[in-house]
């Protein structure tokens, strides 16, 4: 049997920014404005998102995970086109996506996340309805999405699962140990961060939930950097993975935009889990970065 291979980006912050109004940026959008005016345009590029959006597709994955931060302010005029991209992307049944802090940036917009996108994170067994966490099953793969969005005051990027999310988890990891599955787990924070306005605040009970039951993998966004941490799993380390920007030039410490492809196939009464990683070089379009074999 063919191995899965499962694409993830994460982080497009979708450009342009829309036109805004002056009622618009009330609070927390009014600092996030002015930094996208002043420095994030510079950097995050619609010709670099569409060129790295091509070359992933030209790899044919089977599925593809896309880690939050759609957009940027979470302005109304946002979402439409967020959606018209992630179309591009793939349909729904082909992608997955979890929501980041940007996503949720303000209480007002929180939910339109959910609403704009919910056939894309919508579980399985889940009918009509949209909650998280939700499993999603794609061939030896089985994707557990969660959200780790809610708004935050200005200059915070905190994330947060809460207690309902961790019990359903908690249930959810526990069915899932006990079948032949190569378990992902996708949220938008990274489980540790030494900055404190962009951690996970509650990353320690998700990482004892981890300890108990396991995953195989763990994607995530939200630092634009290229990240692999490895954390306790209840018979091995657990590769936590996160990737840059999918719409960056470099810059400083942050490296240009980029995504990962895992090649998953059964190895005796193992998992053997390959990550090749491919990203915008200095002059030559989109290449391949480095390969390595997680297990």
């Amino acid at each position: 049997m063919a191995a899965f291979r499962l694409a993830h980006l994460s982080d497009p912050h979708l450009p342009p920014l829309p036109a805004t109004r002056l009622r618009d940026l009330a609070g927390k959008r009014a600092f996030g404005y002015l930094n996208w005016t002043r420095n994030r345009h510079k950097y995050h590029r619609r010709d670099v998102l569409d060129a790295l959006v091509s070359d992933m597709q030209a790899q044919q994955p089977d599925h593809i995970a896309v880690t939050g931060d759609l957009v940027n302010l979470a302005l109304d005029a946002e979402f439409n086109p967020a959606r018209q991209w992630l179309e591009g992307v793939g349909d729904p049944t082909g992608v997955t996506v979890v929501p980041g802090n940007h996503d949720a940036y303000v209480r007002a917009t929180r939910h339109r996340f959910v609403s704009h996108f919910g056939d894309y994170l919508r579980g399985d067994a889940d009918g009509a309805t949209t909650h998280f966490p939700f499993v999603r099953r794609r061939g030896p793969v089985a994707l557990v999405g969660v959200s780790s969005a809610v708004p935050t005051p200005p200059l915070m990027a905190t994330g947060w699962l809460g207690h309902a999310q961790l019990g359903a988890l908690d249930t959810i990891l526990g069915q899932l140990s006990r079948e032949d599955a190569f378990r992902v787990l996708l949220v938008h924070h990274p489980l540790h961060s030494d900055g404190r306005a962009k951690r996970l605040t509650d990353s320690h009970q998700l990482l004892a939930l981890l300890k108990r039951h396991g995953v195989e993998l763990v994607l995530h966004g939200h630092d634009h950097i290229h990240s692999t941490m490895w954390f306790d799993g209840p018979g091995q380390k657990i590769p936590a993975i996160g990737v840059p920007s999918a719409s960056a030039l470099a810059r400083k410490h942050y490296p240009a935009a980029a995504y990962n492809l895992f090649s998953i196939e059964r190895d005796g009464n193992g998992w053997r889990c390959e990550q090749t990683v491919r990203g915008l070089g200095n002059h030559d379009g989109i290449r391949e970065i480095k390969q390595i074999r997680l297990s």
